[in-house]
């Protein structure tokens, strides 16, 4: 009784602690932040929203714990209450091509995964309502939403959603075989602005860049994951003939993807553009993209290597958007050149979460590869997280997340060519609190290592070795509360090891960090 207690207070201890962190950054936020557009929840309630709906972090790299918070703070900014339900916005001001509400669904998938972790589910619930009820918005750009579903549904256990909603993604597969589906080539096809990734290398071969169909690994990959994710919905139903078509269907997108849309001799997935009918002649992040299902076979795996290569995709401030060797690799400021949102060069936060997720997989999936480890894991999301920042016009420096970066000066080059053109479609601060990707998740599932499964959740943390001490607090999964705690030396937190609490009930203890499968 009495080490129950202890472990119980050493909880309540450290809870205190992590929440005075939380309300210092929140409190340095607010301050620095010019609170132009307002949705449902203010600057002035943020610490009161996020204390009650965020695990508690904390860890001997300031850089990364500082942008945990700062991205919970930019993404509550984002929930939008509507006469339909709550919604999550990309951009804060209404943008002309944006759907009802002002919702746009490219980085849906991202805001799935991020508002997953929130304590209040409804959030996301509502969201998912809200894309089943505008289908044809749904399809609008490149959404995985049966993955996205199935993702939420690990955290939320929300059955009864998964019943009412599961008709429409199965229609919503369907709707993507008919309008996007070449059954003669056995793939999908997609524009590279409706991947969200407009103005690419490889859309250059088209005699329209801003209609530049081809046969993606993106496309291709969400349809895989879907078909995936509608497997497992149907078994969760008991509906074992959905479950079969769909498992089956998963294969035949899988073979084409690894037969069809890998370039052998480039050792890397790539683009076939319609106009070229053979692979684009660049490598380009998004061929990244299979890994984030697990669909590649282990001989793939060197294409790893691009990622943390000079000539590849590393770079000061980020991966680039694609290879940095290539003579159309681009960063443009010219008042010429069209489009400020450009794929060509500059590093984009959308394709680093994509990769990152692709990452953290291929490290815990295919063990026996040496190409990459939990320090090339680190690195990337170490450089991500200190591009969260923009000096004011005064020399202050401030925590900022904007739509694409320069990879070698680190200004965002997107706001940079809107404040000096001011052309015409100009919208104040459009890409502030941009909220087209995720951070949060890539410290939850993929740094700490709470991987969520259909029974509970995996354990496996891809923290650097020389961590002595990391703990997160208030996971909620499966209406339980998870607490992990670590402390290599007990100097911290008053015990030495590992120690994972469900519901305040201490279910690990291990003198060392060890993986773990907890069923909830």
């Amino acid at each position: 009784m009495e080490r129950f207690f202890y472990w119980v207070s050493l909880i309540i201890v450290g809870a205190s602690a992590s929440a005075d962190i939380l309300n210092n950054y929140v409190e340095q936020f607010n301050k620095d932040d010019n609170e132009l557009y307002v949705q449902h929840i203010p600057n002035s309630k943020a610490e009161e929203f996020l204390r009650k709906n965020i695990s508690l972090f904390e860890c001997p790299d300031k850089d990364i714990e500082k942008t945990y918070y700062f991205r919970w703070w930019t993404f509550r900014k984002h929930i939008k209450k509507t006469p339909d339900g709550f919604v999550i916005t990309e951009f804060l001001p209404k943008v002309p091509w944006s759907g009802k509400h002002n919702a746009i669904v490219c980085p849906a998938w991202h805001h799935f995964v991020e508002g997953r972790w929130l304590d209040d589910k409804t959030f996301i619930a509502d969201y998912s309502r809200y894309w089943v009820a505008n289908p044809e918005n749904a399809r609008k750009y490149s959404f995985w939403q049966a993955h996205a579903n199935l993702e939420y549904y690990k955290v939320s256990r929300n059955i009864e959603l998964l019943k009412k909603i599961y008709p429409a993604l199965k229609e919503d597969f369907f709707a993507w075989e008919k309008e996007k589906f070449h059954a003669d080539k056995n793939l999908f096809w997609q524009i590279d602005s409706r991947d969200g990734m407009e103005l690419s290398i490889s859309g250059r071969y088209a005699k329209n860049e801003w209609n530049a169909k081809g046969y993606r690994a993106t496309i291709n990959s969400y349809m895989y994951g879907n078909c995936v994710a509608l497997a497992e919905i149907a078994k969760l139903l008991n509906n074992e003939a959905d479950a079969k078509f769909f498992q089956k269907r998963a294969s035949q997108i899988k073979e084409a993807i690894n037969t069809k849309l890998w370039d052998n001799s480039a050792r890397f997935y790539k683009v076939i553009p319609f106009e070229l009918q053979k692979f684009s002649d660049v490598r380009e992040l998004h061929g990244y993209t299979p890994w984030l299902f697990n669909i590649p076979p282990t001989e793939y795996s060197d294409a790893w290597k691009q990622l943390t290569d000079t000539k590849g995709f590393s770079a000061k401030w980020g991966l680039t958007t694609a290879e940095q060797r290539h003579p159309n690799f681009q960063i443009l400021y010219a008042r010429l050149s069209r489009g400020n949102c450009r794929w060509d060069g500059p590093v984009w936060p959308f394709a680093t979460s994509i990769t990152l997720e692709a990452l953290a997989n291929f490290i815990n999936n295919y063990p026996e590869c040496s190409w990459a480890n939990k320090d090339v894991y680190y690195d990337v999301l170490k450089t991500y997280a200190r591009s969260h920042v923009h000096t004011l016009e005064n020399g202050k420096k401030v925590m900022w997340i904007d739509e694409n970066q320069d990879p070698y000066s680190g200004v965002w080059v997107a706001r940079k060519r809107m404040i000096d053109f001011k052309s015409k479609n100009y919208i104040k601060e459009r890409g502030k609190d941009y909220n087209h990707s995720q951070f949060c998740n890539h410290i939850i599932s993929g740094l700490i290592g709470v991987r969520p499964t259909m029974n509970g959740f995996e354990f496996k943390p891809l923290v650097p070795d020389d961590w002595q001490w990391f703990s997160l607090k208030n996971i909620k999964i499966a209406d339980k509360k998870v607490d992990i705690i670590f402390d290599k030396t007990g100097l911290k937190y008053g015990k030495k090891g590992l120690q994972i609490f469900v519901d305040n009930n201490l279910v690990i203890f291990s003198e060392s960090l060890q993986k773990a499968n907890i069923k909830l």
